[in-house]
């Protein structure tokens, strides 16, 4: 194994150790074929190439388990906390602020539907044949939330969505961390009060 290859491993080692505690822990009932770690790299692996969960190599576990799982860690929240405790770590870091920020960046992105996506959630916009998704990022580029919308929802109606469904970590922010700036793309129309 080459030196490049050694590195990769010892890193993905400690990533794992940051992230192995953060999984819930199951009553075991009998000796699970798959461990956490190869069903993680399985949810990674789909959110990296954005491929078909039913498409995932055949040297990951069966999609249909890789799924369950993601479905079971996504609503009890665990994605997320794994998400905001890497995106706290990277901050502090570079020495910045943990959870808090003062300048965030807020766009829309358009994003392709997958063929067997209904009607109902795709929306209809002549210059797009895309979802929406919203995006509040830190100036590391990360991001603290994230909103998705049909196409046929205008930008500035999605980002006040976003920032609505996060209100709560504006009002809990600390009186002594300065205001949050936000900047917004200016193809959004000027928001009326």
């Amino acid at each position: 194994m080459g030196k490049k290859c050694r590195t990769q491993v010892v890193e993905r080692d400690l990533e794992w150790e940051i992230i192995e505690p953060l999984l819930p822990k199951k009553k075991q009932t009998r000796q699970p074929l798959w461990s956490k770690r190869q069903i993680l790299d399985g949810i990674l692996y789909q959110l990296k190439n954005g491929c078909n969960w039913c498409d995932l190599p055949k040297d990951l576990p069966p999609y249909s388990t890789v799924f369950w799982y993601y479905k079971q860690w996504r609503t009890q929240g665990v994605i997320e906390e794994i998400r905001d405790i890497l995106h706290r770590r990277v901050r502090e870091q570079v020495k910045k602020k943990g959870q808090w920020t003062t300048l965030m960046i807020i766009d829309s992105q358009a994003v392709k539907n997958t063929c067997n996506a209904s009607i109902s959630s795709k929306g209809f916009c002549f210059y797009k044949a895309t979802n929406e998704r919203h995006l509040a990022l830190d100036t590391l580029g990360f991001p603290f939330f994230s909103h998705c919308t049909k196409a046929s929802v205008s930008d500035d109606v999605g980002l006040i969505e976003m920032l609505s469904n996060h209100i709560d970590y504006f009002k809990s922010k600390p009186v002594n961390i300065a205001k949050i700036t936000i900047l917004q793309d200016r193809r959004i129309s000027p928001m009326k009060s």
